[in-house]
């Protein structure tokens, strides 16, 4: 059943992304034809390889040395997510965040655990099945949508995957479209500061903090804040609403 419904709303979604469909005022800017060139060419290769070796992944995503594997708790409980919300974990990786925000959520909430690397996708079904998470759907989404049919989430988390986005005015757009009226987006990622960020962070990722902000906020959301989390010395938390 997870992964026939997986399918059908992959389907409905990337219908809603046809020009045949009108755009709702929220994101009316971002209805012209997008940019088909990719911000950022080549990042996504290695997920998006069929060799992906996932254990290698886990030793690099889930140690301590990683802040938003240290901080992960600190995070959920900022994140504020409420009984009853269906968010959208956006890029989940090795599903690090599943089993809290399934917690989280409730029995009566649902966790979408959304990535474009279907090994990851295949792993993150696996610990669903394991640990008898119930809440949670595995989505195959692609480089420039996210797969969910519209008004279905309550809120959007995006950490250490915005820099990923290779067209990210498009993956906006599916995330607002995706989003009920008044939901929450939480982006997490990394300082790019010159002369501060690690060499690592210069090279890998595209722009700063304030570049993603301008990003987000054109394609429809509201900044609400930025929290300041105790762990974090190379990550910040912004905070955006869609209207």
């Amino acid at each position: 059943m997870r992964s026939a419904f997986l399918v059908a709303i992959c389907i409905v979604a990337l219908l809603q992304t046809s020009p045949a469909f009108t755009q709702d005022a929220g994101t009316k800017d971002l209805a012209r034809p997008a940019q088909n060139q990719s911000v950022n060419p080549g990042i996504n290769d290695s997920f998006l390889d069929p060799e992906l070796d996932v254990d290698a992944w886990l030793q690099r995503f889930e140690v301590e040395s990683r802040e938003v594997y240290a901080a992960k708790d600190e995070i959920v409980a900022a994140f504020g997510l409420q009984s009853g919300d269906r968010v959208a974990d956006i890029g989940t990786g090795t599903g690090l965040y599943v089993e809290p925000f399934c917690d989280a959520v409730g029995k009566d909430g649902w966790v979408y655990a959304i990535d474009i690397a279907p090994k990851f996708v295949q792993r993150v079904s696996q610990i669903a099945e394991h640990k008898r998470l119930d809440n949670v759907t595995p989505v195959l989404g692609s480089g420039n949508d996210i797969c969910l049919p519209p008004a279905s989430i309550d809120a959007a988390f995006v950490c250490d995957v915005y820099h990923h986005f290779e067209f990210p005015s498009q993956s906006l757009r599916s995330i607002h479209r995706a989003m009920k009226p008044g939901g929450q987006l939480v982006v997490i990622d990394f300082e790019r500061i010159e002369g501060v960020s690690r060499e690592w962070t210069m090279g890998h990722v595209r722009a700063g903090k304030d570049v993603f902000r301008k990003e987000i906020e054109a394609a429809g959301f509201e900044f609400v804040e930025e929290v300041k989390l105790e762990r974090f010395k190379e990550n910040y938390f912004l905070r955006f609403r869609r209207p």
